[in-house]
């Protein structure tokens, strides 16, 4: 395999830039800039030069084969984070025989054929990387210590023993077998069936915690929806005008509340309408409305058209400055109430996302969905008699694969390539 090597950091200066080096030449490259190297994992500081010119004092890191990241030698070379610093450096490891520059996602993905790393775990650092808020940090750490491999090895165990005694009645078919193993099968069966559809049930609150949560405002023309979306966001994210109709398409803003990304929408005024681009407007407003985790119901006394509230959505009186009223009524212009709102707003998707499971992605529903088809087939062969053994066996081995292919032991090598492209060249 070839060694590559990256810079492992951000772009541009930094006080530090870590350049890594990953493969059966690691410690001879490191080595030709450093000369010695320290004992693995051990920092030295090192001069790292290049025949007689001298490139930058560095500290420099080994790690042997299968004590390492990607599970190959690796060499970290911590330099002065100048962008021409970095840039010399690189150009003297590209100029050594063997090596070449890593491609995004080349050192994860090693890890992940070196059995350092799970498929599960590789989306989990994906999402670490990426990660916005304190709870989709702490959703993303939960995956990338192992927490799915895990379930996922416990369910197994039930289908593997399940399997055993089906293959057991099929072995012994000629002989008087003194057990009758259905029992025990269908309980195994139920069991990993009852565990599977939780954490589908589960899926969709660890879903909105990886990808953000959707809030709409909505209401009539002139409602103060957008007045409202500015004192939230702290900034002039929408225009504003006495004009009614004035937002015309939806507007997004990005926000963390209470460790939740979140993103508020400010829809079109609902009304009816002759104006043909208004009308657009208010029809993507609906569509985004009725898709929104949940909606706020900004009132201006008069009933809103189009959309109906749905359990969970908060019904706030705008404009309290000019018309004071009971329970939760905001003003977008004297920020009155906006603190009561955004508590109520946290309040009502903390308790979603309490729910969340472990797996967040539609490939983790997909495979979880084809366990569970397999689990029902192979309950339904045992139910039918013990000639119905061999089917009832593959039917639980399929379940299995459905299982193993969570964590990326099977049927997953056409996903590679996607996964890995969203990853950066250093990871």
């Amino acid at each position: 395999m070839d060694t590559i090597f990256a810079l492992a950091t951000a772009r541009g200066k930094a006080g530090v830039a870590v350049i890594r080096i990953s493969g059966p030449r690691a410690f001879a490259a490191a080595e030709s800039l450093a000369g010695r190297l320290p004992a693995p994992r051990r920092a030295g500081l090192r001069h790292l030069r290049l025949g007689a010119e001298a490139l930058d004092e560095a500290v420099v890191l080994c790690f042997e084969a299968g004590a390492s990241f990607t599970g190959e030698e690796v060499a970290e070379l911590h330099l002065h984070g100048a962008v021409a610093t970095v840039s010399v450096v690189l150009r003297a490891l590209g100029a050594v025989e063997g090596l070449r520059l890593a491609e995004p996602g080349e050192f994860t993905r090693r890890a992940l054929e070196n059995g350092r790393l799970d498929l599960a775990q590789v989306e989990g650092l994906s999402d670490l990387i990426e990660a916005e808020t304190e709870a989709q940090r702490k959703q993303a750490l939960r995956v990338l210590s192992g927490a799915v491999g895990e379930v996922v090895e416990a369910w197994r165990a039930k289908l593997v023993r399940a399997a055993a005694l089906i293959e057991a009645t099929i072995d012994f078919a000629d002989e008087e077998v003194p057990v009758d193993v259905s029992p025990e099968v269908l309980e195994l069966i139920g069991e990993v069936s009852g565990a599977v559809r939780a954490e589908i049930g589960r899926l969709g609150a660890a879903e909105r915690i990886r990808e953000g949560f959707e809030v709409a405002i909505v209401g009539r023309p002139n409602a103060g929806k957008s007045t409202l979306l500015n004192a939230l966001a702290g900034r002039e994210a929408a225009i504003t005008s006495e004009i009614a109709g004035t937002t015309r398409d939806v507007i997004e803003v990005r926000m963390d509340l209470g460790g939740l990304a979140v993103t508020l929408l400010d829809t079109a005024g609902l009304r009816e309408t002759e104006d043909v681009v208004e009308a657009i407007g208010v029809e993507r407003a609906v569509s985004r409305a009725e898709a929104a985790d949940l909606r706020i119901f900004l009132l201006d006394r008069e009933e809103i058209p189009l959309i109906a509230p749905r359990d969970g959505d908060l019904l706030v009186q705008g404009k309290a400055d000019l018309h004071p009223a009971e329970g939760l009524a905001i003003s977008g212009k004297t920020g009155a109430g906006v603190d009561a709102l955004v508590a109520a707003v946290t309040e009502r998707l903390t308790e979603r996302a309490a729910g969340a499971g472990v797996m967040s992605r539609e490939r983790h529903r997909e495979a979880l969905a084809r366990a569970i088809r397999s689990l029902e087939s192979a309950r339904d062969e045992v139910l039918r008699g013990g000639e119905r053994a061999e089917l009832a066996a593959e039917g639980l081995r399929q379940a299995a694969r459905a299982l193993e292919s969570l964590v990326g032991r099977v049927d997953v090598e056409h996903l590679l390539d996607e996964i890995f492209a969203s990853f950066c060249i250093g990871k």
